[in-house]
């Protein structure tokens, strides 16, 4: 350690600053030397006292420093003191306690600010440069290994079709202050996940919550505990985090994100399931800025405003179809426009059906062709030429097994003709006779308004 702060002072208050820099700049030098959690923090300080020791061993620099309040020189002497205690405290930080990490590297950071402001006439020469442009918030990011990325996900698929509308609009419904939260419902394989992936990397949604956007897959079991750990594991690459109950979870999270100030945040929650309703609400914080998008196969809402995403239209599920079918533009096979545009037909805008279906025809003939509308033209499902697509969406109907008379109720739903409407009256009263269910129909109504709520049919309204 330099003995070059031990001079001959003119100051009642260069040897208590010298002293106290000295057993500062020790314990600096000892924690980073053993300390890993903030080792980059502690060399920029052991920089910063290394810069001071330097230009103070001139003679009259000192005096010209504590040329100022003595109230002044007294505070910050007594701030040095308390930044020793903050110094040694950095071993005892526990890896998985992402809130008191936080708080503690934001000490060290202003600790280090204030060395540079108190000593700034004569060190400006020094550090003016290695501290222009540093800015708080992305030092705590680099303590907390932020990952600089907005998601945690997979890339988004080779082919999108349709979408760039609805982004826009879930877009204008996140940004105004009164929609806390935004939840998409649709089936599933109409796209909610692709829609989700494609606004966290659009440039004004980047632009307003930077690396802010926490984007977590929750499965049908997911707990606060699970979505939470989640969150510290891939986006603070905080290994080992558990919490003991979902409380502590949802507490650790909210004081984190209180830590970001003014910051905006958006928390994505993918493929959320009617049972985790309750997740979404123990998540809602009263922070400003802070926004949560959710997707789901079920309807919300009691939560927050839900936009419906649709099925696409002719020519979007056209251009779908091509691209999955024909890859390679030109290679059409000559399959005749005719035959692709009674397959589009068949598959209802239905984007992962359009997908699956034109995959199983890339490469093939005008005869595959031919033959599959056929089968289909003949009543076979499509669900049966593809077992990707019945499994993808048969998870819609194995969550009704909690609900066994709705689920023989949605089965009802196939005695009817294909694409004609259903007259609900008519659905209830055969409920009621079926399961012997209330004359009065509130149970009848209840199950109507639950399959609905799972996008398993649509209500309109008679005109």
């Amino acid at each position: 350690m330099s003995e070059n702060l031990k001079m001959v002072t003119k100051n009642m208050y260069e040897l208590p600053l010298q002293s106290v820099l000295l057993d500062l700049h020790k314990s600096v030098a000892s924690q980073a030397k053993t300390t890993i959690k903030f080792r980059t923090l502690l060399k920029r300080l052991d920089k910063t006292l290394s810069s001071i020791e330097l230009v103070m061993c001139e003679c009259g620099r000192l005096a010209r420093v504590l040329d100022r309040p003595e109230k002044e020189t007294k505070m910050f002497i007594y701030y040095l003191e308390n930044g020793k205690l903050t110094v040694l405290k950095c071993s005892k930080i526990k890896c998985w306690n992402v809130y008191k990490k936080f708080v503690h590297a934001n000490k060290l950071i202003r600790l280090d600010r204030e060395l540079v402001r108190f000593f700034q006439v004569e060190l400006q020469d020094k550090l003016s440069v290695r501290f222009r442009g540093l800015d708080l918030v992305d030092e705590v990011g680099q303590v907390l290994s932020v990952a600089k990325r907005a998601g945690g996900f997979q890339g988004l698929p080779d082919v999108i079709v349709g979408l760039d509308f609805h982004v826009k609009e879930v877009k204008c419904m996140l940004l105004k202050e009164e929609n806390k939260v935004v939840v998409v419902s649709a089936p599933g394989g109409c796209g909610k996940t692709t829609l989700a992936k494609m606004l966290c990397q659009d440039d004004e949604i980047k632009g307003i919550f930077g690396d802010n956007i926490f984007y977590v897959t929750v499965s049908r079991t997911s707990s606060v505990k699970t979505v939470v750990q989640k969150l510290f594991t891939h986006h603070l690459n905080v290994n080992n985090c558990e919490f003991r109950t979902d409380e502590e979870a949802k507490n650790e999270l909210e004081n984190m994100m209180r830590q970001m100030g003014s910051q905006k945040i958006l928390l994505v929650l993918d493929d959320v399931w009617s049972e985790s309703e309750s997740l979404i609400q123990d998540l809602k914080f009263s922070i400003p800025g802070y926004s949560i998008l959710v997707t789901s196969r079920f309807r919300f809402s009691s939560i927050g405003s839900t936009y419906e995403l649709s099925m696409l239209n002719d020519e979007d599920a056209r251009t779908l179809l091509c691209r999955s079918a024909f890859p390679c533009e030109g290679n059409r096979m000559d399959v005749p426009d005719d035959l692709v545009s009674k397959m589009v037909k068949c598959c209802k805008g239905f984007p992962l059906a359009l997908m699956v279906i034109g995959a199983s025809l890339r490469d093939q003939g005008v005869l595959k062709w031919k033959t599959t509308l056929q089968k289909l033209s003949e009543g076979q499902s499509i669900f049966e030429l593809n077992s990707s697509l019945l499994l993808s969406l048969r998870a819609s109907v194995d969550a009704l097994e909690d609900s066994p008379i709705a689920r023989d109720c949605f089965l009802d739903l196939g005695s009817f003709p294909e694409d004609e409407k259903i007259s609900a009256s008519a659905l209830m009263d055969l409920w009621v006779e079926l399961y012997n269910l209330d004359k009065e129909g509130m149970y009848t109504i209840e199950y109507l308004l639950e399959l609905s709520s799972r996008n398993l049919l649509c209500l309109v309204l008679a005109r």
